[in-house]
């Protein structure tokens, strides 16, 4: 039996260590991979498939980017919402997403807790007939929608400029203003919450953890339960982290530099 296929969106310079090695990690399970990018990939693994962007989403004139990081995520968080509607079947998965063992949605439901209150959406899949991904789809339409998620102070400042005649473009808002804090939001509301995974088993290290992932592999091993199928590596953080304290090669010894040599990816 076939497993699923992982879908995936880069927006930047050519993928790097950690991207290839999670794309191998995946094709290497068995997992179909595609791409997606409007500008082309030309250095992904061997086995991966790079597809157009614009198969889901028209190449907006602009892509929507954080100001305060100028991360893409806003619209990739819009992007993944209309792929799930689009490919029934498919699973999403951020390109900092290293695959342990094969992802099998249970109904047509895979995400999980990446905290004890909020679910992470880095992977994803939702059947199509899911209300939440209806709703998420609907609510990234207005790019100045406020969304009831977010921090009281956060919302009344949004209130007050929207009433000045200055309403805040999503790009303004805090990180995440279409991420997980929504999808989570819809997921209560339609009460879809109730398919969550356990922490442990789609993201075993936590974001304040993160540099875990250069420390000796064993400190991460024991984060890992026999039902963990992924671990997430915090692509811009971690790739910053390893610039920074070790010129972008993983240390030996760490579970970065252990699964670089099983996939036979270097830096």
């Amino acid at each position: 039996m076939s497993l699923p296929t992982i879908a995936m969106f880069w927006d930047g310079p050519p993928l790097g260590f950690i991207e290839r090695l999670c794309i191998t990690s995946f094709l290497e399970m068995g997992h179909p991979v595609e791409v997606f990018s409007y500008t082309g990939l030309d250095n992904l693994p061997d086995g991966a498939k790079a597809v157009s962007a614009e198969e889901i989403l028209a190449s907006p004139d602009s892509i929507i980017r954080h100001e305060r990081t100028g991360s893409a995520a806003i619209h990739a968080d819009k992007f993944r919402y209309h792929l799930l509607t689009k490919r029934p079947g498919i699973i999403w998965a951020d390109t900092d997403i290293y695959c342990l063992k094969p992802f099998q949605p249970e109904n047509g439901y895979l995400f999980g807790l990446e905290n004890d209150k909020v679910i992470c959406n880095a992977v994803m899949a939702l059947p199509a007939s899911s209300q939440t991904l209806a709703d998420l789809v609907a609510f990234c339409e207005d790019e100045y929608a406020i969304p009831v998620w977010m921090m009281p102070r956060h919302r009344q400042e949004m209130r007050d400029r929207a009433e000045a005649g200055n309403p805040m473009h999503v790009s303004e808002m805090p990180w995440g203003a279409w991420g997980p804090k929504a999808l989570t939001h819809y997921l209560h509301n339609n009460d879809e919450f109730r398919h969550r995974q356990d922490e442990h088993v789609l993201y075993p290290v936590p974001y304040k953890d993160r540099r875990l992932f250069c420390r000796p592999a064993r400190k991460t091993w024991n984060r890992v339960k026999n039902d963990t199928i992924s671990l997430h590596f915090y692509g811009r953080r971690l790739r910053a982290h390893l610039d920074n304290s070790y010129d972008g090669v993983p240390p030996q010894g760490s579970l970065l530099a252990e699964l670089g040599e099983k996939h036979g990816i270097r830096p």
